[in-house]
């Protein structure tokens, strides 16, 4: 490993002392150590000091440009050699976090292919240099699939994971010279330590239920067990492989998309008057209370709003099976909202690419990005305590032992 000799002039060093500088301190302390770091680079590299005269020179400075690389502690610029006789390579961009790294990719691949915007192509110069190559694009790419490839397949078995959340967003991909919507399968469940995992994605045809079957064929083997709560919305592709995969687990239906669609069905006039009657009968404490609302707003509507009624008693005991749990455990398990948030993540990425290039790029991109996350979800704080949990499970277990050896009379 290179040692590097790093000098820090006393007006920055007393920079870090003043409480309402901090910060810009320690970025201005960043941005001097690594500029100094690039030009030690660019002396080994060139084999000589500036203005150095030797024998074993191997080029000449020919001056900076700047580069801005955004950190933890704000945004510093950099100024990169420029070699005379050649290209400056430095490590130190190639220090991107993984999901970084798979954007930069996806954008380079998109201009080596020839589909790129102008934009496009002034960013990943920017990014990555004045040229690069599709073997530099390869070799960039051999270095990240394998990691996130490892990471998207991993045995499950070391978890149980009772509670799943299921989602899917359709992306655009270019293959075979055409532009095809795709469906990218998602999951995460909350193990029996109440910590969030990130189980995997996969990239379907379509959002069908045999696409949805094979993801969840592929989840279990993978060693996914311990399932008791689905989660995810009414796709009915997506139920239909719930029922067939996980006979037995509890399926709830979104509440928000619930809402959306009973809403969507509901005379304008009305909406704003019957959204806190679903409201009350989907926040009721229990399941006997939840159902005295739904009799009293279907007596109330069924004349003004037939078809949002028939939504709401076709859909009621699906939206509200979540109330068989103890109740701290209902607010996080009635809708699908966390795994939106994972969505909005990737769809912020989605729009810089458009069109993903071909598919290997999206499952580069999304699952660098959902590692990143596992490992934040995994080393954070406990989303769940799953002790009131287990404790409730057991006692279901055994009321179902009793009511089993109790003789009918």
């Amino acid at each position: 490993m290179a040692q590097y000799q790093i000098t820090v002039d006393s007006d920055l060093l007393h920079q870090l002392f003043l409480k309402n500088s901090q910060d810009a301190g320690v970025a201005s302390l960043l941005e001097a150590v690594l500029n100094q770091v690039l030009e030690a680079q660019a002396t080994e590299q060139l084999n000589a000091e500036p203005y150095e005269r030797t024998e074993n020179r191997q080029g000449y400075r020919n001056g900076t440009y700047p580069h801005q690389l955004t950190t933890r502690v704000g945004t510093i610029t950099l100024r990169v050699p420029r070699l005379r006789n050649g290209k400056f390579s430095t490590e130190l961009f190639a220090r991107y976090q993984r999901s970084e790294q798979a954007l930069v990719l996806a954008l380079m691949e998109m201009v080596v292919n020839g589909v790129s915007t102008r934009k496009v192509a002034q960013i990943t110069e920017e990014l990555c240099g004045v040229e690069f190559s599709k073997s530099t694009v390869s070799e960039l790419c051999k270095r990240l699939d394998p990691i996130v490839t490892a990471w998207n397949e991993r045995n499950l078995r070391d978890s149980r994971f009772p509670f799943l959340v299921v989602d899917a967003l359709v992306l655009k991909v270019r293959e075979e010279g055409r532009v095809r919507s795709r469906g990218v399968m998602l999951a995460y469940g909350v193990n029996d330590d109440g910590y969030r995992g990130i189980l995997g994605l996969m990239l379907g045809d379509s959002e069908s239920e045999a696409s949805w079957s094979e993801f969840f064929s592929w989840l279990k083997s993978r060693d996914l067990r311990g399932v008791d709560v689905i989660v995810s919305d009414h796709h009915g592709g997506l139920v239909k492989a719930i029922r067939q995969h996980f006979q037995g687990v509890t399926w709830q239906r979104c509440q928000t998309h619930f809402m959306r669609n009973i809403l969507d069905v509901t005379p304008k006039s009305l909406q704003e008057e019957l959204y806190p009657h679903v409201r009350a009968i989907l926040d009721a404490p229990d399941m006997d209370t939840a159902r005295l609302l739904l009799n009293q707003t279907l007596q109330a509507y069924e004349t003004r709003a037939p078809k949002a009624m028939a939504v709401l008693e076709a859909g009621f005991d699906d939206a509200t099976a979540v109330l068989v749990l103890p109740e701290r455990y209902r607010k996080r398990l009635r809708t699908t909202n966390g795994i939106e948030r994972l969505n909005e993540e990737i769809r912020r990425r989605e729009r810089v690419i458009r069109i993903f290039p071909n598919r290997e790029s999206v499952v580069r991109l999304i699952g660098a990005l959902l590692m990143e996350m596992d490992e934040k979800w995994s080393s954070g704080k406990r989303y769940l305590d799953m002790t009131e949990y287990h404790e409730w499970k057991k006692q279901q277990q055994q009321a179902k032992k009793v009511s089993k050896v109790t003789p009918i009379r």
